[in-house]
């Protein structure tokens, strides 16, 4: 049992390191991207987000805009408009996170990010 426990808390000392000191970017900017893409965002443009980010937010941040941007009980899924898309950002309440998140998706809509 003892050697299980130092086992578990080895394997997560190095995912928090792994986390901390960017080795784990590229995973994390997979599951961003990913995210990106089954909100209705196009692959090149989810990966130009994803990439920036991934740069500029930390986990807990990316987080917050993943859980606040799902639809909760009676929202749709996918295809909603303007109005929709504001309610989903004022309820992710980090306004570092969804500048990140605006700029990005103008930038690389633009072909600058």
């Amino acid at each position: 049992m003892k050697k299980l426990i130092i086992g578990l808390l080895l394997i997560i000392l190095l995912a928090g390191r792994a986390v901390f000191t960017g080795l784990a970017n590229p995973l994390v900017a997979m599951q961003v991207k990913g995210a990106l893409v089954e909100s209705g965002i196009g692959e090149n443009r989810a990966e130009c987000m994803a990439e920036r980010m991934v740069d500029r937010l930390t986990i807990p941040q990316l987080w917050k805009l993943r859980q606040g941007m799902a639809a909760q009980d009676g929202e749709p899924s996918g295809g909603y408009g303007l109005g929709e898309l504001i309610k989903r950002l004022d309820r992710v309440d980090d306004s570092e996170a969804v500048a990140v998140l605006t700029t990005s998706a103008g930038l690389c809509a633009i072909g600058i990010g």
